[in-house]
């Protein structure tokens, strides 16, 4: 990166705003000492005469500087006060940009603010947990290509608000203003719990800044669902949702893209053939029937195994159609007497939620713009039927050991899968320096029984 920054100090200011542009949107092969980007050939080397050499390299690190010593005092400032946001100011070497500040305004102090700017709008931007330490987290957070580096040290360029700019990151979700108050609030000696709070601070930013208006959103170890339209929180439900292990419900997000009133299940063949489940039904028809199960066997012996719409079927009567890699969404159940627990890690990944008709009619009256009662003439008819949605439906899967409840109080919850020790472990430990943007690493766990 400091071959970047050198190239664009060499340039005119005319020059700045478009070199700024490939700071960071350069390949991350590019992004070393050894191979330079190719940016934009300074303003002045445009002339009328086309056999008039460049200005000498010597002349041009001549040039104004681009930043002053008042922007970067400004943002100085912003790196002392990163402890407000759960950041530690450490890791951002704010020595190294009070030192280029006692300089005066120059290439060094240039170098020093791109360099600080750019990791502290990461942090700000895209989490300072690493994701190695995001325990499967398979969210595709937006605002790396939304908001760019390069885009976020142009606005700051031309407004002269540092600060302001770097504001603009934070997390629109009045959870994270929570937060932060309650670490504002929190004394220091209280090691555990000022963690807790900048864990879930920092798991904030792993989402899109902005969540949409209208959206479900489920907090895993609240055991708890939230349907929030037109930015204001409609209904909520109690969850059952995956068991510890393998089966531990990952955190997503996702497009709902109908309600299905009625569904079948399509029995997976490690179920079909790995527990027997084909050859029971086969041998079984009367139990078979009884549980809705539909059985076909092939010349070659494969044996197909599909759950009917029925009381008992293990989707209950309704699932949103969320469709993902994990098999992950939301969906009614026979055994509805389990949201009684006040522990409901139980399923085998999905999340099972009480009323599923209350949400799947609700859903479909207003995006769908299907009336209550009609819904309710669908489901009494145990006909498969799919109400697509008319506009766009994000559904998160989350994971916060410390957020506001339903009722809007702020509280911790348990780490019933453990993701919380990763964490802390990361915000603890030096701040590794990015080249691009950061990717998941870990494997799809596909959830084999939805209703188990």
């Amino acid at each position: 990166m400091v071959a970047i920054y050198a190239m664009i100090l060499a340039m005119k200011r005319s020059a700045i705003l478009a070199a700024i542009g490939a700071l960071v949107t350069v390949p991350a092969a590019a992004q070393d000492k050894t191979a330079a980007p190719q940016l934009p050939p300074a303003a002045d080397q445009a002339t009328t005469n086309p056999g008039t050499p460049p200005a000498p390299a010597a002349a041009q690190q001549e040039l104004a500087p681009v930043w002053s010593v008042a922007q970067a005092e400004t943002l100085l400032a912003v790196i002392n006060a990163a402890g407000q946001e759960g950041l530690n100011p450490a890791d951002y070497l704010p020595h190294q940009l009070s030192a280029a500040i006692a300089l005066g305004a120059g290439k060094a102090l240039d170098e020093e603010f791109v360099r600080t700017f750019t990791w502290l709008a990461e942090d700000l931007r895209d989490g300072r947990t690493p994701m190695k330490s995001r325990v499967q987290w398979f969210v595709d957070d937006p605002d790396y290509d939304q908001r760019p580096t390069s885009a976020l040290l142009s606005d700051a360029l031309a407004s002269g608000d540092v600060a302001g700019t770097l504001k603009s990151l934070e997390p629109a979700h009045p959870d994270y203003a929570a937060l932060r108050a309650a670490l504002a609030a929190t004394p220091k000696e209280q090691v555990t719990r000022r963690r807790q709070i900048a864990a879930n601070m920092d798991r904030w930013r792993w989402l899109g800044r902005d969540l949409g208006k209208d959206y479900l959103l489920t907090n895993v170890p609240e055991y708890m669902l939230r349907y929030v339209v037109n930015n204001r929180q409609i209904a909520t439900y109690r969850t059952i949702v995956g068991k510890a292990g393998t089966t531990a419900t990952p955190q997503l997000a996702e497009r709902v893209e109908g309600v299905i009133f009625n569904p079948t299940w399509t029995v997976p063949q490690s179920i079909v053939k790995g527990e027997g489940l084909g050859a029971k039904v086969l041998a079984n028809p009367v139990w078979a029937a009884a549980q809705g199960y539909k059985a076909t066997k092939g010349a070659n012996g494969y044996i197909g195994v599909v759950q009917k719409p029925s009381p008992t079927n293990s989707l209950g009567y309704m699932k949103l159609d969320m469709p993902n890699p994990h098999a992950i969404f939301l969906h009614d159940t026979p055994t509805r007497h389990l949201f009684a627990n006040p522990a409901r890690a139980l399923s085998h990944g999905c999340i099972r939620t009480e009323d599923a008709m209350a949400l799947a009619m609700t859903i479909a009256l207003v995006q769908g713009d299907v009336p209550i009662a009609k819904s309710k003439e669908v489901i009494k008819s145990l006909q498969y039927t799919r109400v697509p949605v008319k506009h766009e439906l994000p559904v998160y899967i989350t994971y916060f050991t410390m957020a506001t409840n339903v009722a809007g109080k702020l509280q911790s919850f348990g780490d019933i899968y453990t993701r919380d020790k990763p964490v802390f472990d990361a915000l603890s430990s030096a701040r590794a320096v990015r080249t691009g943007k950061m990717s998941r690493n870990e494997d799809v766990i596909v959830i084999a029984r939805p209703g188990a």
